[in-house]
C-alpha cells in the first residue's frame, strides 16, 4: 500500500510540474481481483478482498469487481460514488467521447460510453459476459448475476461442484442487496434464471457482446 501510495504520488507530482494536474483524466484502477487465500487472510489478518467472495479468476465478485477511481477537476466531483456497472472495455469509448471523435466502424464492439456517468448522469449498459478463470460462463444483467455452473469456477476451492439431486444447476445473486453473495436465489427465481440464460446465448452466439 505504502509503495501503491507512492507511485500515485509520483504522478502527480509529475502532472502538476508540467501544469496539468487540473486539466488532466486521472484514472486508478486494478486488472483483478487479488490471490488471497484463507491462509493469508489469518496469517496477516486482512481481507484483501473487502468481503467480496472468492479472488482473481473466480466467477465469483472479488475475482474480478475492482476500484475505479477518477479524478477529473471540473467534471467528477470530489468525494462523489457512482454505482453504476462498467467494464474495462468501456474506457476505450470513453476516452473517444471525451475528446469528441467517433471509434471507426467495428471498433471496440464491447465499449460503452461512461462518460455521462463522470458527469453525475446515468448510462443504461448492456448486459456484461464474462468466462472465469476455469471456464465458468457469467452474465451481470443489472443488479443480477448468473453463474453457469457450482464453485468459483476459477482458484477458490471448490473450484467446481457436481450439482446432486435438487440441487440448482447454477448461481444466482441479487448483488444490490448481496454483493458477497451468500444466498443462491437460482431455485427461488426460475424466471430470472431463463431471462439471463438466453440473454448470454443470444450474446455468445451473436459473437459481439454489442
Amino acid at each position: 500500500m505504502m509503495m501503491v501510495d507512492h507511485e500515485v504520488g509520483r504522478v502527480l507530482a509529475a502532472l502538476e510540474s508540467a501544469s496539468m494536474l487540473d486539466r488532466t483524466m486521472l484514472v486508478f484502477a486494478s486488472d483483478n481481483g487479488p490471490v488471497w487465500y484463507r491462509a493469508d487472510a489469518a496469517r496477516f489478518g486482512h481481507d484483501s478482498a473487502g468481503g467480496l467472495r472468492g479472488m482473481k479468476a473466480d466467477a465469483w465478485e472479488a475475482g474480478h469487481r475492482m476500484p475505479f477511481i477518477v479524478r477529473w477537476p471540473g467534471t467528477v466531483g470530489a468525494g462523489t460514488v457512482c454505482d453504476q456497472t462498467i467494464n474495462f472495455t468501456d474506457v476505450m469509448a470513453t476516452l473517444a467521447d471525451v475528446v469528441g471523435k467517433d471509434l471507426p466502424a467495428g471498433a471496440g464492439p464491447d465499449s460503452i460510453s461512461f462518460l455521462p456517468a463522470l458527469k453525475g448522469g446515468s448510462i443504461r449498459r448492456p448486459p456484461i459476459v464474462m468466462q472465469s478463470g476455469g471456464g465458468c460462463m457469467t452474465i451481470r444483467s443489472g443488479r443480477w448475476k448468473l453463474i453457469e455452473g457450482l464453485g468459483s469456477g476459477g482458484f477458490s476451492e471448490p473450484a467446481r461442484i457436481k450439482a446432486g439431486p435438487g440441487d440448482p444447476a447454477g448461481q444466482l445473486y441479487f448483488l444490490a442487496a448481496d454483493p458477497a453473495e451468500t444466498t443462491n436465489r437460482c431455485a427461488g427465481e426460475p424466471e430470472v434464471v431463463e431471462r439471463l440464460r438466453a440473454e448470454m446465448r443470444r450474446i455468445v452466439d451473436r459473437g459481439r457482446s454489442r
